[in-house]
């Protein structure tokens, strides 16, 4: 159980497993951008940019054990400050909900340890906004709506290094495509993310794996430590990452059962009965979900 779990391949086999055919086609970039920083990270303003969607009360359950909820999702960049601490919640995406349940904010928003950083000089300072980036499956909205703007906003905080924390496997494309785009513009960037194949199929600057279950990029729930040592690792990597495709693991592991491996998406364990009803589900799902406006 210690090879990371391969989810290109679960996700290919369960979607046409469930009868959806040609497999989704993820991004690939040719040439990874690459930005050296121009002064170290205990001088560099720092942005976080992440995934999580802002809680609305209108949208049904987003808590902790919350069921896929698409009513919840955003379609454009959002940027909220820093103070006071934003709710940002994750029950729109594709997290692993049978191994984990997002009760701890700061396993997917690093908000705390980023703080905790700065107030040890760690990092220059906090950028005065985080910065939300949509899940989106579109490749084109993504490069050509969404990585523009998001690159704009940071360089308007003047923003030198942007650490972004992806929560399902759609969201570590996407923030891979936006760390292509702020290296680009000269803004140095780091992934702190749980899918290692997805990440280095795209094409990472730089990329902190932590073996967990998806929706804990920032670290273990409930464990302030392993945040902190995260996010410390993760931005220890902007100094010293001589080039791109630069890929590191996080020392800690799951303290729970290793079986969440086994079971993410796993369409080999379905009965025949579950499969039609996740097909049904899947379904409905679509249908409820918000359009983009």
């Amino acid at each position: 159980m210690s090879q990371p779990l391969a989810y290109i391949e679960r996700i290919r086999s369960y979607y046409q497993t469930l009868g959806y055919g040609a497999p989704y086609r993820w991004y690939q970039f040719e040439d990874v951008a690459f930005h050296k920083p121009t002064r170290p990270v205990a001088q560099s303003t720092v942005a976080i940019i992440t995934t999580a969607s802002l809680f609305n009360p209108t949208k049904g359950d987003q808590g902790p054990g919350a069921p896929y909820n698409g009513a919840a999702k955003f379609f454009e960049i959002s940027s909220l400050p820093t103070e006071p601490a934003p709710d940002l919640r994750i029950s729109h995406i594709a997290i692993d909900r049978a191994h984990t349940t997002a009760e701890d904010p700061a396993s997917y928003f690093p908000l705390e340890a980023m703080k905790r950083l700065a107030a040890m000089g760690e990092i220059g300072r906090l950028a005065p906004r985080i910065h939300g980036l949509p899940t989106n499956r579109s490749h084109r909205t993504t490069l050509q709506v969404d990585c523009p703007e998001l690159v704009a906003r940071c360089q308007e905080d003047g923003v030198d290094i942007a650490l972004l924390v992806p929560n399902c496997p759609v969201c570590h494309q996407s923030v891979v495509m936006a760390a292509n785009a702020l290296e680009a513009a000269g803004i140095s960037s780091v992934i702190s993310g749980c899918a290692k194949d997805i990440v280095e199929h795209v094409g990472a600057p730089r990329f902190l794996f932590n073996d967990f279950p998806l929706g804990n990029g920032a670290g273990r729930p409930n464990d302030p430590q392993s945040q902190l040592e995260i996010a410390r690792q993760a931005l220890a990597m902007v100094d010293t990452a001589s080039g791109p495709r630069t890929t590191e693991k996080s020392p800690f592991c799951w303290p729970d059962d290793p079986a969440w491996k086994i079971d993410y998406s796993n369409a080999s364990l379905l009965t025949t009965e579950e499969i039609n009803e996740k097909r049904r589900a899947f379904e409905q799902a679509k249908k409820d979900a918000p359009k983009k406006p």
